[in-house]
C-alpha cells in the first residue's frame, strides 16, 4: 500500500500545505480520503490524478475536509469519467445533496454513488475499512485500512483511539498545535505522547498542522518523545509513504 498526503494542513492556510487529503494505492485500487481545499491539487500531482480515483471516502464534513468535493466532481466530469462514489459518516448524503443544490448545473452530470458508514467494518475501493468514532466538535470518524494504515481524522488523542490504531504499521495523526496553544478535539504533542505511551505502531505522522506549529516542529517531538518512544515525524505535502 502506497500512501501519499495530498493535504496536511488546517483551515488556516500557510501557503505552505493544502488543507486534508490522502491518496491510497494499492495492486490497482486507489481511494481519495477527505478533499479539503487544495487537496485537488495535490491530486492532479499524483500519477494517479482525479481521473484516476473513482471513490472518495470523508471522515467528517467540516470545510477544511470537504472544500474541493464540487471541483473534484466538476473536473472529472470536464474529463469525461462518469462516475463518483461518495463514502461518509452520517449526514454525507445531506451535504452533497445541498452542495447539488447550489451548484445546480452539476445536476446529472455524475454517476453518483452516496453511501454512509459508521464505526463499523466495510469495503471501498476494494479496500477492508473499520471505522471508529473520534472526539472532535463534530461527528467525525477515524479509519483503518486493510489492518495495516490508521488515519485518525480529527480528533483530540485518547486511549480507545490509540487502541484502534494498536499494531499499524502507520498512523497518521491530527497534532493541530504545540503545547502552549489548548483547543478541543485537536491534541497537543504531550497529550498524543500520553495517549499513545505503551503502544506498537510501526511510524507516527503529524498532520492537521495550524500555523501555530511553524518553528516549533522541534519541540513538538520532544514534547511526544518524552512520554512514547515510538518513531514520530511530522507528514509533508507530497511525501508518499509505502507501507508492506
Amino acid at each position: 500500500m502506497r500512501v501519499t498526503f495530498l493535504g496536511t494542513g488546517s483551515a488556516m492556510p500557510t501557503g505552505e500545505r493544502f488543507q486534508t487529503g490522502l491518496l491510497l494505492e494499492d495492486d490497482g485500487r486507489t481511494l481519495l480520503v477527505d478533499c479539503g481545499s487544495g487537496a485537488l491539487h495535490g491530486l492532479a500531482r499524483t500519477d494517479a490524478g482525479y481521473e484516476g480515483v473513482s471513490s472518495l471516502l470523508l471522515t467528517h464534513h467540516h470545510l477544511d475536509h470537504v472544500a474541493d468535493l464540487m471541483p473534484l466532481m466538476k473536473a472529472r466530469w470536464l474529463a469525461g469519467e462518469e462516475h463518483l462514489e461518495i463514502v461518509g459518516p452520517q449526514g454525507t448524503k445531506s451535504l452533497v445533496d445541498g452542495l447539488l443544490e447550489v451548484h445546480d448545473y452539476m445536476q446529472d452530470r455524475l454517476d453518483l454513488s452516496i453511501r454512509e458508514v459508521g464505526p463499523h467494518e466495510f469495503e471501498v475501493a476494494g479496500f477492508d475499512v473499520e471505522g471508529y468514532e473520534t472526539r472532535h466538535s463534530m461527528y467525525c470518524l477515524a479509519y483503518r485500512f486493510d489492518d495495516r494504515f490508521t488515519f485518525s481524522g480529527d480528533s483530540d488523542a485518547f486511549e480507545g483511539l490509540a487502541d484502534f490504531a494498536e499494531g499499524s504499521a502507520v498512523l497518521l495523526h491530527d497534532c493541530s498545535f504545540p503545547d502552549d496553544v489548548e483547543v478541543d478535539g485537536h491534541p497537543t504533542p504531550t497529550e498524543l505522547g500520553e495517549a499513545l505511551s505503551g503502544r506498537e505502531i510501526g511510524r507516527v505522522y503529524l498532520t492537521h498542522l495550524y500555523p501555530h506549529t511553524e518553528g516549533n516542529q522541534e519541540g513538538m517531538l520532544e514534547s511526544i518523545g518524552e512520554v512514547y518512544d515510538g518513531d514520530v515525524r511530522f507528514a509533508e505535502d507530497g511525501r508518499s509513504v509505502t507501507i508492506r
